[in-house]
């Protein structure tokens, strides 16, 4: 597993003691070993260790938050411990108090959908159009209540930019003709989604441990839908985690590697910036919208114009 540190996370960390970058280097060391030896931190998608200070010369308890994903590590912050209570020893890693939401998740959902949204306005306006504007903070929080969950930041920036997607002739804008989904659909669907799991708790406790099922986790907030008014499958952003993760109906399995949002939607930009390297879907046109190539209907065949470059 590589384990980047990038050159600002250096510079912090020679500024909080000489013995820090030493430390540092050797917690790069465990975790590549040990990708998930963190904790949870709060943040999207982000572990956090807890290193004794005492064990390095010249350093003080830190608490070091990396991002962890299928073929590398990065490290994404590195702050002194200021709780009143000490730190355990680096082997009993611990969730600290969270540090202020990272810009860097903020940055980079604003700079990916807005690659999303200029490539739409260009070349595919009738699935610009579909777009919805920006949800308020009160309509996000009115979500909170609904859903009884904190919302995370990277969700937060992205609802703030677009409250979801209405459609063209049902099919959204993202890989797979998905689209995000409105925020009523969104608290509707989590409700629905809970119901179900109480009625499988209720069955599951008469059942083998080995045959229980997993409809829905409260920490499961639903992002995309199969279609814009489809909901048989479609992607949800785990709170616990910070990772995108897929339910069905249909209970087949994803085979999705470990994502955030960011990623995909960076991902997702690329795919439309460069086609000819897109692996996860293949976009195309018809006519003013945009039509990703794994769900062409027989209707669209004969119009779809695969885009190329």
């Amino acid at each position: 597993m590589n384990v980047e540190i990038p050159a600002d996370i250096r510079d912090t960390a020679s500024q909080l003691g000489a013995g820090v970058p030493y430390a540092l280097k050797v917690l790069a060391g465990q975790l590549a070993d040990d990708p998930d030896m963190g904790q949870p931190s709060g943040l999207p998608g982000i572990l956090t260790v807890v290193v004794d200070g005492d064990l390095f010369e010249d350093c003080p308890a830190l608490a070091i938050g990396y991002i962890r994903e299928p073929d590398r590590i990065e490290i994404r912050y590195v702050n002194p411990v200021t709780a009143t209570e000490p730190a355990t020893e680096a082997e009993d890693q611990v969730q600290v108090a969270e540090p202020a939401a990272d810009p860097i998740y903020v940055r980079q959902i604003d700079d990916a959908w807005r690659r999303i949204t200029s490539w739409l306005q260009h070349h595919a306006p009738d699935s610009y159009a579909a777009l919805r504007a920006g949800a308020s903070p009160a309509a996000i929080t009115a979500v909170e209540h609904a859903l009884g969950l904190h919302i995370p930041a990277d969700l937060c920036a992205l609802w703030s930019l677009t409250a979801g997607d209405d459609g063209v002739d049902g099919a959204g804008c993202l890989p797979g003709n998905q689209a995000l989904m409105t925020l009523d659909a969104v608290a509707a669907f989590y409700e629905q989604q809970m119901e179900s799991q109480s009625h499988q708790d209720a069955l599951n406790a008469r059942r083998p441990e080995y045959d229980r099922i997993t409809v829905w986790k409260a920490s499961w907030i639903p992002v995309a839908s199969y279609g814009a008014a489809d909901r048989t499958s479609g992607l949800y952003l785990d709170t616990a985690t910070g990772y995108l993760g897929r339910w069905s109906r249909y209970n087949e399995g994803s085979g999705d590697e470990l994502e955030t949002l960011a990623t995909y939607l960076e991902d997702v930009a690329d795919m439309l910036d460069a086609p000819a390297l897109a692996t996860r879907d293949k976009p195309g046109l018809v006519g003013g919208a945009l039509v990703w190539g794994s769900r062409l209907t027989l209707a669209q065949e004969d119009r779809w114009q695969p885009l190329t470059g």
